[in-house]
């Protein structure tokens, strides 16, 4: 017996009956839940409205305006280096950011604009649910609270991503689009990104990356088996795969091919000296194989019997070669042209054939990828890491090594900035150290709180970051055990997302001469010079993962950045006595490192006693080649 429920105490809805109606004669109508009038009035044939403005392809929503507006607001903020979270901190180049990822995006866009060759993530999936990644900056992780959705900025519940708000893919896509649109500007002209996604979202995704990234950009849509069904019920198909939407940021990137498997190598069934081969026809086949589809590769080429063979398909139309005649005398002179009689309509004719060796040979990637490790390897593999389930929806390593395959080369980088198990970050140190490669890798994982009911929670984890980060040492610490540390880099230096360590000038009207006073000095009280030099690195573009050296003169440590990039003097106080010392000790190790590119070097504007002693030391450096001079 079914209970009473509090709809069945109330009066008929009658806009709900007639909305299911108007529904169920035109579901075209509806988006999201609502009733699009302009569509039901072109649904009716109100021309009035079929004549007004111009159609144009595209997918649009109520806020992707002001997600194109959050991608190019500046940041606030820095990162903050934490040596003691990182693992090898002063020999490693691979980073792990915790923060928001639409922040550290932009703080990474000097140092890694069109650097990074390889971005995957795999994003929140829409399910209708509440997701965190709400678009502002916060300094305090207690804040976070907020980003998790428990709480407003009043403190009341806070839903950014409802059913009832009539917002569930709005919300997903602005959300979204920024932070691609970022990402697009760290990808090298030949670099690669693969996204992660169900059915939920992906038809909007792929409309989304057309824009952002180019329809001719798009590499196809590869299906893959997740072994773990889910959505059973009799309304809805139970579903077994979900897809990555590979594309690239221009025409400049190659697809690399993938390993022969023992199968494969079966069908190279011929042997000579250079070594096993198969033959393929040297006419083309399929589509496109007449010959007035390329005329230049219809043309005469010699038999062993000495006349001439031309294309001929079946029946007698004119067909055409594979290549053209450059290529074809190539091919002939290193003997990959091989010539045999085969039996047409009765009669014994020559006809040629390319051979195709084994060694060497990679075969080109399909968009079904089978055989390929599940979730549920995934998840079995987090626990014999952890002890414990230590997350939800971990993706395979396999995967992930398989886009590293396929898009990246010797020395390249890698970033994953929805880091969640760090899967990505694992498949680097395992493709590097089975590939013996040196690909390198940067994680961001927001700090989502973990729920206390988690086995995560009560294994001494508070957030996801720390959690994904710890993930990254065990792997690093067992393939250490293994092999020992000095073969590979296994190590990340660790980074927060705060405010930066620049005072910003916010005068206080009421008191103009207290807001003076503060500013005296510009640097954010509190702040290590650790966390000064690295935002010095963000904000000049350089490299996070650069060497820092340091020399101590009389007392006063002088930091030596990427070889000479970036000198730095961040004393609290700089004597008129020691401004030629310093000066001196710069320059000589300016001349030492001899940078290649032009040398900034720094100081705390509040270490000179006076302007004096500040115009001195400018002075000195200047004179000797050094022009950018700047204080904090």
């Amino acid at each position: 017996m079914d209970q009473v429920k509090l709809e069945d105490g109330q009066s008929l809805d009658l806009i709900s009956e007639n909305t299911a109606k108007l529904k169920e004669l035109f579901p075209e109508a509806f988006s999201e839940g609502r009733v699009n009038f302009e569509t039901l009035r072109q649904l009716l044939g109100d021309e009035a409205v079929l004549a007004e403005g111009e159609e144009k392809y595209g997918l649009n929503w109520h806020g992707k305006k002001k997600a194109r507006q959050i991608a190019l607001a500046p940041s606030a903020g820095t990162l903050l280096p934490c040596p003691e979270e990182s693992l090898d901190w002063d020999r490693t180049q691979n980073l792990f950011i915790e923060g928001d990822n639409l922040e550290v995006l932009k703080l990474l866009q000097k140092s890694y604009a069109n650097k990074v060759k390889m971005i995957y993530i795999d994003p929140p999936y829409n399910t209708g649910k509440e997701f965190i990644y709400p678009d502002r900056f916060q300094e305090n992780l207690d804040t976070y609270l907020k980003y998790t959705g428990q709480v407003d900025e009043g403190g009341a519940r806070f839903s950014s991503n409802s059913e009832v708000t009539g917002r569930k893919h709005t919300a997903w896509l602005t959300m979204m689009y920024p932070r691609l649109k970022l990402a697009r500007s760290l990808l090298s002209n030949d670099g690669f990104i693969f996204i992660s996604i169900d059915d939920n979202e992906q038809s909007n995704l792929k409309l989304v990356c057309d824009e952002i990234f180019g329809e001719e950009n798009f590499r196809g849509k590869v299906s893959r088996s997740t072994g773990t069904p889910s959505g059973q019920g009799y309304d809805i198909l139970v579903n077994e795969i979900d897809y990555l939407l590979v594309y690239t940021k221009s025409s400049d990137s190659v697809i690399g091919g993938l390993p022969l498997s023992q199968g494969d190598e079966k069908i190279y069934d011929q042997e000579d000296e250079l070594g096993k081969y198969l033959i393929r026809p040297l006419r083309k086949t399929g589509g496109e194989d007449r010959r007035e589809d390329r005329p230049t590769m219809y043309y005469p080429v010699t038999c062993p019997d000495g006349y001439d063979v031309y294309p001929i398909g079946p029946g007698g139309y004119e067909s055409r070669w594979r290549c053209g005649p450059d290529k074809y005398r190539e091919l002939k002179e290193n003997g990959r042209i091989f010539w045999k009689k085969v039996d047409d309509n009765g009669q014994a004719v020559w006809r040629p054939y390319q051979k195709f060796y084994l060694e060497g040979r990679l075969k080109q990637p399909s968009n079904l990828w089978r055989n390929i490790e599940g979730n549920k390897k995934a998840s079995i593999d987090i626990k014999n890491i952890f002890g414990f389930k230590a997350f939800d929806f971990p993706k395979p390593i396999e995967l992930i090594e398989r886009c590293i395959d396929i898009s990246t080369e010797e020395g390249d980088l890698v970033l994953d900035f929805f880091a969640g198990s760090s899967t990505t970050a694992h498949s680097v140190l395992r493709y590097n150290l089975e590939k013996k490669r040196n690909l390198r890798f940067i994680m961001v994982q927001l700090p989502e709180p973990c729920d206390e009911k988690t086995e995560a929670y009560k294994n001494g984890y508070k957030t996801l970051s720390s959690l994904s980060a710890d993930r990254i040492r065990k792997v690093s610490n067992r393939i250490r055990s293994e092999i020992g540390s000095d073969v590979m880099d296994l190590g990340f230096k660790f980074f927060k997302l705060g405010s930066s360590n620049i005072k910003a000038w916010s005068p206080e009207f009421s008191d103009l001469e207290g807001t003076l006073l503060s500013h005296e000095e510009h640097l954010t009280k509190g702040r290590s010079k650790q966390d000064i030099l690295y935002e010095l690195l963000l904000k000049r573009g350089v490299d996070l993962s650069v060497p820092v050296e340091t020399r101590n003169v009389d007392g006063q440590v002088i930091y030596s950045i990427g070889y000479g990039v970036l000198f730095a003097c961040l004393e609290d106080s700089i004597s008129r006595q020691k401004i030629e010392i310093i000066a001196q000790e710069i320059l000589d190790w300016y001349v030492e490192l001899s940078p290649s590119s032009e040398t900034h070097v720094f100081f705390r504007d509040s270490a000179f006693e006076d302007d004096v002693s500040k115009t001195n030391m400018a002075a000195i450096l200047e004179q000797n080649g050094i022009s950018h001079v700047r204080s904090l």
